[in-house]
């Protein structure tokens, strides 16, 4: 065999085993979402089950929720899941994001040290709780990093009027690091820190701490699925990424949410169909309570 006929020959078979036209570059999409889905555990437990109904892979970039949008607005991502809907809607509204779908909720929880000196234990005003450890002087450690949860955080000292940034450095300490690792830090210093139920219930690292307030309904912690809009990012993969958000939002989706639980406990409540005004928070203290 001349060495042309069988360079020939090496491509025809190359071109019959490799997809044709773009069908490689759809075989998968990347999403830009939170530390939390990552760290409890959800993405490992939904994305084999899409992955082997769609023929789709899905590559997750988990850093907080301002980084993630700050990659979607880059156009380095093809769908954005993440947790707080205020910089959802702007996302939407600056044109970046095709529409935002409510996917799941769980909520906040404020952990800190068995011996809880601030004295906080089953407060179930959030405000109060933090007005006590402020008072307390006691070590709080905060993301700092932006995300979903550094960005609730902020809400709740601004309810509690608390000038977090005047005590930066001091009993306040901001980790600029995702939850697990701020958890982690937390435990080691003996210091309170506000964290998403779903990774506190996967944090192995518990050791003298525990869930101290809980409760509060500004604890609750919705979390949306956007497509990066083709117009702002024209190298988007429209028709997997919607795919995978119709996945979400539809019943097999929810399904896999719902289903997904640590120790019998479940992390995420679905509510896509129900629509952001009609979803239920599940309070361990209140049982099920209607959000306005």
């Amino acid at each position: 065999m001349t060495l042309r006929i069988y360079c020939l020959a090496v491509a025809a078979i190359l071109a019959l085993t490799q997809p044709q036209g773009g069908q490689a570059a759809e075989r998968y999409i990347t999403v830009a979402s939170t530390t939390s889905t990552e760290a409890s555990g959800l993405f490992r437990h939904l994305l084999p089950e899409f992955t082997k109904q769609s023929g789709i892979e899905v590559r997750v970039v988990a850093v907080g929720t301002g980084q993630a949008l700050k990659l979607a607005r880059s156009c380095d991502a093809d769908v954005l899941f993440v947790h707080h809907k205020p910089s959802e809607e702007r996302f939407v509204a600056e044109g970046f994001g095709v529409a935002r779908h409510d996917v799941m909720y769980n909520d906040f929880v404020v952990v800190g040290p068995e011996a809880d000196p601030a004295g906080i234990r089953g407060e179930a005003d959030v405000a109060k709780a933090l007005t006590a450890v402020a008072a307390a002087k006691a070590p709080f450690a905060s993301r700092g990093d932006d995300s979903g949860t550094h960005k609730k955080e902020r809400s709740l000292w601004t309810a509690a009027a608390i000038d977090v940034a005047a005590a930066s450095g001091t009993w306040y300490r901001e980790t600029g690091a995702g939850m697990g690792a701020t958890l982690n830090t937390a435990a080691a210093m003996g210091a309170y820190a506000l964290a998403d139920r779903g990774t506190w219930l996967a944090f192995r690292n518990k050791a003298g701490m525990a869930v101290l307030s809980e409760g509060d309904r500004r604890l609750f912690n919705p979390y949306g699925v956007i497509l990066v809009s083709e117009a702002k990012c024209p190298y988007t993969k429209s028709a997997p990424g919607q795919a995978f958000v119709d996945w979400l939002i539809a019943p097999a989706g929810q399904q896999a949410i719902a289903a997904f639980k640590l120790g019998g406990q479940q992390l995420f409540f679905p509510n896509a169909a129900a629509g952001g005004s009609r979803s239920r928070f599940i309070s361990p203290l209140e049982g099920a309570t209607p959000l306005a």
